[in-house]
Formats: C-alpha cells, structure tokens, sequence
C-alpha cells in the first residue's frame, strides 16, 4: 500500500532494505511498529524477488510501500531507491534500517528525534552494539590509536562526527538535499563511508548518541589486530565481500577529504599481508582491486 495523500508536517519515513531474510526483516519490522513515537510511513525494498518480502511488509500495521526490485541493487541502490521513495512521499526525517537489525527497545525513535531537535543535527545515529552481547559495540570503533570494542568504553553522551548510518541513524530531508543518497555503482561495502565522508564535507553537524542503541550481528570478526591491537586491516573471508570491500575503498581514498589516507594504508595493509599474514598474493589482489577502484571501473562481481 503506498501514500494516498501527502503526509503531515515532521513525517517520520522508515526504509529499510532486505534480500531472503524474511525472518530478520519480520522481526526488525516489528520493534519500528511498537515505536512511542509512531512512524508515519515505512518503505521496504527487496532485492530477492526469488523469496519475496511482500507478504512480511503487507502484516505490518505501519502504513507501508512495498518496492520490488528484479535487478539486485545492492544496499547502496536500495538505501538509494528507498530513501528517494521517502523524500518523494513528502518526509521530513527519514530513518534507515537493514534486515538483519533492529533498534534496542521501543524508545529508539524517540530519543533520536529529542536528540535531532535539542543539538540541532542533520542526522543522528544510535550506538550499534552487538544483538548477542548489547554491551560490545557490533563494529569496533577507533579513537585515536586505541579500539573501543565495549559500549562502556565510548564514555560520552555523544561523539560528533561519528555515526553508523545505514543502522538506525535519522537524517533530516534537508540533510539528504546537501549530502545527497547512496552512489548505486558502489553495490554494497563502502557506501555508507562515503555517505559519512560527505558528511563531514559538507560541514552539516551530526553524530551518535549513547542514550540508545540499534542492535546489529558482530561484524569485528573482519579486522584484523596487528602490532598489538594498534592498528587492525579488514580482510573479510567471503571472497565476495573482499572483492567488493578493497575494490570500493579503492575508490573512497580517492576523494577528496581522504586522500590523504591512501598513502597509509599501502603502509597499513603492506604491513598486514606482508607481515602478519606473509600472503604477498594476497596483497597483489589488494593492490589490484584498490587500483580497479581508483579508476572506478566498477565491474560486478
């Protein structure tokens, strides 16, 4: 069902983006319905037309459009589609999810928008921690030369200019206006770093609040310690999510506002490859598929 009529003033538009995880997407779905603050619209794209979501999306009770896409578009084309989807039925906060997460408890929406409006921010993104352990974060973050790994490590109430946008952060419309959406050729793995990157280009203020949190699966199983925890590499084993992760970042480092890191990490991985895995195929994949990128021949796998 989709939007009969515009919506109200300050409409809250959810996108979320699955592919054959309906169970995920069902019990994601379920704790943005049981919202205090109700959405007022939610917006679903499916890359899996061979297990279709339709029916999952339908049993919502949030009003709700469904789009169905033949063509796999990847989370950078999904977010993409969805988020476009969101402006065009006249949202003023969109709010983006994956399948395989979903926010902490019912209060999730509230607090973000309390935190939007008081601090004045484009787009605010929850703390997202482990779903099997809510006390380790789901994605280890850097500050400085140490990793925080726990919730209770980050400290503050807040961290400006961080943010994990594609699991449960809300942008104003007016920020995707400035920063614009996810680039489609990017597929998945590197499109919500270049979102963040134009982000702080842009010089709209934005961050992650520590009074909520968005559980999501562990991902930091996929950076790799070295010179005693200092420094870590993201070396995925799934060929595809390798393929995908080096290729985009390839990309990423040559834009402006990154630049600067490139040099850094043929130190970083040359050192990880070389030295810790003492892989020099695998470096020379490395190096390939960052040069591919670089010249943004964006092939799909």
């Amino acid at each position: 069902m989709t939007a009969a009529s515009p919506l109200p003033k300050g409409a809250v538009v959810a996108v979320v983006v699955t592919r054959n995880r309906r169970e995920l997407l069902a019990n994601s779905l379920k704790v943005m319905a049981a919202q205090s603050v109700p959405l007022h619209h939610l917006v679903v794209v499916d890359n899996g037309p061979e297990q279709s979501a339709k029916e999952i999306v339908e049993s919502c009770p949030i009003p709700s459009t469904y789009l169905l896409s033949h063509r796999n578009l990847g989370g950078a084309g999904g977010f993409a589609l969805g988020m476009l989807h969101a402006l065009a039925l006249g949202a003023e906060w969109v709010w983006l999810g994956d399948d395989d997460g979903r926010p902490a408890d019912e209060n999730v929406l509230q607090v973000l928008l309390e935190e939007a409006q008081r601090r004045k921010l484009a787009a605010v993104s929850p703390v997202v921690a482990d779903i099997d352990d809510p006390n380790q974060l789901a994605f280890p973050l850097r500050r400085g030369l140490t990793w925080k790994r726990g919730t209770s490590e980050l400290g503050e109430d807040f961290l400006p200019g961080i943010a994990s946008l594609f699991n449960g952060a809300l942008f104003r419309a007016s920020a995707l206006d400035v920063v614009g959406v996810p680039d489609y050729r990017l597929f998945f793995r590197g499109d919500e770093v270049e979102i963040h990157r134009r982000l702080i280009r842009s010089g709209l203020p934005f961050g992650t609040t520590l009074r909520t949190t968005y559980l999501h699966p562990n991902g930091s199983g996929e950076f790799k310690p070295m010179l005693g925890g200092r420094f870590h590499a993201q070396d995925p084993e799934d060929q595809i999510k390798r393929y995908y992760t080096y290729r985009n970042r390839g990309y990423l480092l040559s834009q402006p506002g990154m630049r600067k890191l490139g040099a850094l990490e043929f130190i970083r991985f040359g050192l990880y490859f070389l030295g810790v895995r003492k892989d020099p195929k695998a470096f020379a994949q490395w190096v390939k598929l960052v040069l591919q990128g670089r010249h943004e021949r964006f092939y799909r796998k």
